[in-house]
């Protein structure tokens, strides 16, 4: 799953501009795979699956930001709505992972139950 640019910066509470010279201004804060940059090709199709039209041209094409990416950025946003968002992505992404847990868990208890001989 990956977030654009203009979602992350609604979110953030910034523009998207600052989120791009977040980027720009710290390269050795997202390796490859934290920041999908767009190629024109994606991101015409990505268009064309909005429901309204999207009006103006953006002069730079969008990023896209992984969960890696957004952890790095947070740590460069540095105003209050910042803070809470990264909590709450932290706390999101950390509760996910124990479902995932849990139900990987119960698989096994099932095929176990399954799998055992009737006495």
């Amino acid at each position: 799953m990956v977030l654009l640019d203009s979602t992350v910066a609604e979110i953030y509470g910034v523009e998207v501009k600052r989120i791009n010279e977040a980027v720009k201004n710290n390269p050795e804060k997202f390796p490859a795979g934290y920041v999908i940059e767009l190629e024109k090709t994606d991101w015409d199709l990505l268009k064309s699956k909005f429901s309204t039209s999207i009006k103006g041209g953006k002069v730079k094409l969008p990023s896209a930001f992984t969960e890696k990416g957004l952890y790095m950025l947070a740590t460069i946003l540095k105003s209050p709505q910042a803070t809470q968002v990264t909590i709450s992505i932290v706390e999101t992404f950390s509760k996910i992972r124990g479902l995932s847990r849990s139900i990987k868990q119960l698989a096994v208890t099932q095929d176990k139950e399954f799998c055992s001989p009737e006495v």
